[in-house]
């Protein structure tokens, strides 16, 4: 079984989201992980908007706060580990 040393800002990101992975997590299946949590934020925020609890003019400014909270999804998953480009 192979083990992953991810790179500490990386870790520090994930933990932001409640996410640690352990040294045998594949990057691969924490990305998507990742990705699935923000998919549900971004649902979250598209249902506000329906209850017109969230104006619709605030709706792109959350969008663009809630992409900037998620900085690893700009990475590839070979990119979370360390010794990687």
């Amino acid at each position: 079984m192979p083990t992953f040393r991810y790179r500490p800002d990386v870790l520090a990101a994930l933990a932001g989201h409640g996410v640690r992975p352990g040294p045998a997590t594949d990057p691969a299946l924490v990305r998507a992980f990742v990705r699935e949590l923000y998919k549900f934020e971004i649902r979250q925020l598209r249902d506000a908007v329906r209850r017109g609890s969230l104006p619709k003019a605030a709706l792109a400014a959350k969008v663009e706060a809630l992409r900037d909270a998620y900085p690893v999804l700009a990475l590839q998953p070979s990119q979370f580990i360390e010794g990687e480009p």
